[in-house]
C-alpha cells in the first residue's frame, strides 16, 4: 500500500509538469562586473544581380468582349517573345487584369460611354541584368505598351548578409576592448547577441536608358550600378 501512495504521488506530480510543457533552462551566472551594451552594423556592397520588371498590354475596343479579347491576343504574342528569349514559366507572374467603360463626359450632360478598356500586367524576373535590355526590346516589339520598373535586387543574399554579420560583431567586439582598455578594464565575457535584421539599404532606382549602336538603331539597356546590404547586431558584455 505504501508503494502504491508513494507511485500515485509521483504521478501526480508528473501530470502537470507535462501538461504545461515547462522547461528549466539554465542561465549563466550573474553579472557581477560591468555591463556595456552595443549596437554594430556591419556593411557590404554587391552588383544587383535580378531585374524585376513589369509589363503588360492595354486595349480599347466598343464592347466589354472585343476589349478582353484583343487584349488576349496581344500579351499571348508577348508571353511568346519573352518564352523564346529564354525566360521560363516560374520567372512569370500575372499581377493584374482589368476591364473597365470609359466615358466621355461634357458640361451639363450625362456622361456618354465611348468603349472598353482592358489591361493585363504581368512581372517578369531576369537573371541577366546585362542582357535584360534586350529582352525589355522584344517585349515592345510583342506589343507591350507599358512598363514599369526595373527593381533591382540580390538574388540570393545569404552569403553577403553573412558577411556583414560578421563584420558587425567583429566591430561590436572591438568597440568594447576599446571601452574596456579605456576605462582600465578587461572584456570578460559575452552576454548576450541579438540581431535586428537585415536590409538592402535604399538606393537610387537606375533608369532606363538609351544607347546608339550601328544602323542608328536604339536599343534599352540596364545599368545595376551598387547595392548595400546591411545588418545590425546588439551585444551585451561583461567588463571587469
Amino acid at each position: 500500500m505504501t508503494e502504491l501512495r508513494l507511485a500515485l504521488a509521483v504521478a501526480a506530480f508528473a501530470i502537470p509538469a507535462a501538461a504545461g510543457a515547462q522547461v528549466i533552462i539554465p542561465v549563466g551566472p550573474p553579472i557581477s562586473g560591468t555591463r556595456l551594451d552595443l549596437v554594430a552594423t556591419g556593411e557590404v556592397i554587391r552588383v544587383p544581380d535580378l531585374v524585376t520588371i513589369s509589363g503588360g498590354v492595354t486595349t480599347q475596343a466598343a464592347t466589354a468582349a472585343e476589349a478582353i479579347s484583343q487584349n488576349a491576343t496581344r500579351m499571348e504574342r508577348v508571353r511568346a517573345a519573352i518564352k523564346s528569349a529564354g525566360i521560363v514559366d516560374r520567372d512569370l507572374q500575372t499581377t493584374s487584369i482589368s476591364l473597365s467603360p470609359q466615358y466621355k463626359y461634357g458640361d451639363n450632360q450625362s456622361p456618354l460611354l465611348t468603349g472598353y478598356q482592358a489591361s493585363n500586367q504581368l512581372s517578369v524576373r531576369l537573371h541577366d541584368v546585362r542582357s535584360s535590355g534586350r529582352i525589355l526590346d522584344a517585349m515592345v516589339a510583342a506589343g507591350t505598351n507599358q512598363l514599369s520598373g526595373p527593381t533591382l535586387s540580390i538574388e540570393r543574399p545569404e552569403d553577403a548578409l553573412g558577411e556583414a554579420r560578421g563584420k558587425a560583431v567583429a566591430l561590436a567586439q572591438a568597440r568594447a576592448e576599446l571601452y574596456a582598455r579605456t576605462l582600465g578594464m578587461r572584456v570578460m565575457r559575452v552576454i548576450s547577441v541579438s540581431e535586428s535584421g537585415g536590409y538592402a539599404a535604399p538606393t537610387p532606382m537606375p533608369m532606363m536608358t538609351m544607347a546608339r549602336v550601328q544602323r542608328s538603331e536604339a536599343k534599352t539597356s540596364i545599368d545595376p550600378g551598387e547595392q548595400q546590404l546591411q545588418i545590425t547586431v546588439a551585444m551585451t558584455f561583461e567588463l571587469k
